[in-house]
């Protein structure tokens, strides 16, 4: 051994025949180096330096080439990548502590209805705790975005469409509503969307849970706000959030994921509606069988949140597809 180089302490030591240099982990090459042998490979005895039995030396081993990790003028990370904690260090190793990033959008939220109270309130026999609120701002925060939680409003006309013009003139990106939405007496915000100058671009899908579903744009001083109205059920209002809030919030951010799965029915579904169902569901892989497997999940009430809580999947149902049987596969999102 002629010396040794320590990470970030290179010595321009020149190797030749039977010579060696001790070297750190990290550390640039020596010249003329062509391998570098673990110190637990060799015994040292009188700066001699002997291969322990067994050990042999191929030429380049533990060696890492300048360019290995990326070239120069290779891209490190694409446009519309989502920064995660293992993108950082590429962004550090490059010399970039700050790039060019989409803004987190503020989605606003806001439920209605007579009946609602808050979370602390004990409810009387025609009051029920305003559990939609609270689901949907977790959706939100487990997006990454913002959620500005803009409370509960009664059943009064005047308040509500006050309320929603408020928040249109505000820095919400989108508005999410719950509740109010369908076709009985009290359900006029899609009313008051109008007059709002909101264009509504659809109301009603054909699904189940979920079909008073409206969303519209509102334009106003140069920026677009996206509107969704959701429906007041628990189970529909989550559903509902998932298949089009979450989606488009994601191709807004150009983001990909991938949730849909196929999987066997484990039972057979009622279905004999002209409907796409979305049905809470449990979706296991199963390794011995190299396939996923999935099976309904309690009432499909679109009031049972129970049930909701011990599912994390949908099972979907498509239009055309009566009666699924045990066997038959079917397409899952995972949730």
């Amino acid at each position: 051994s002629i010396g040794e180089i320590s990470a970030g302490n290179y010595k321009n030591y020149l190797l030749t025949d039977d010579t060696a240099v001790y070297i750190m982990t990290g550390s640039k090459l020596p010249l003329n180096c062509t391998a570098i042998v673990p110190i637990e490979d060799v015994d040292i005895i009188n700066q001699r330096i002997k291969l322990k039995s067994g050990i042999q030396i191929s030429e380049g081993q533990n060696i890492r080439k300048c360019g290995e990790d990326i070239r120069q003028g290779e891209k490190a990370l694409g446009k519309f990548t989502l920064v995660q904690p293992n993108h950082i260090s590429i962004l550090a190793a490059c010399g970039k502590s700050k790039v060019k990033v989409f803004r987190k959008l503020k989605i606003g939220v806001m439920a209605t209805g007579d009946e609602l109270i808050d979370i602390d309130e004990i409810p009387s026999d025609d009051k029920i705790r305003a559990t939609n609120l609270y689901s949907l701002i977790a959706s939100i925060n487990d997006m990454n975005i913002i959620p500005i939680n803009f409370g509960f409003e009664k059943d009064d006309r005047k308040k509500v469409h006050a309320k929603i013009k408020s928040i249109l003139k505000s820095d919400v990106d989108i508005l999410v509503t719950s509740g109010g939405v369908s076709v009985g007496k009290y359900d006029y915000l899609k009313e008051i969307f109008s007059e709002l100058n909101v264009e509504i671009k659809f109301w009603r899908v054909n699904i189940k849970p979920g079909k008073p579903l409206v969303f519209g744009v509102f334009t106003g001083n140069e920026e677009r706000k996206f509107i969704f109205g959701l429906p007041g059920n628990p189970v529909s209002s989550f559903v509902t959030f998932n298949l089009f809030v979450r989606v488009s919030v994601e191709n807004l951010y150009h983001i990909k994921k991938d949730r849909v799965v196929s999987a066997e029915l484990l039972s057979d579904i009622k279905k004999i509606d002209g409907k796409r169902h979305f049905v809470r569901g449990k979706l296991n892989y199963s390794a011995e069988d190299k396939k996923y497997l999935t099976e309904i999940v309690g009432s499909q009430s679109s009031g049972n949140m129970v049930g909701l809580g011990l599912s994390n999947c949908l099972i979907v149902i498509e239009e055309d597809k009566l009666n699924p049987k045990k066997g038959d596969i079917v397409q899952c999102i995972k949730i």
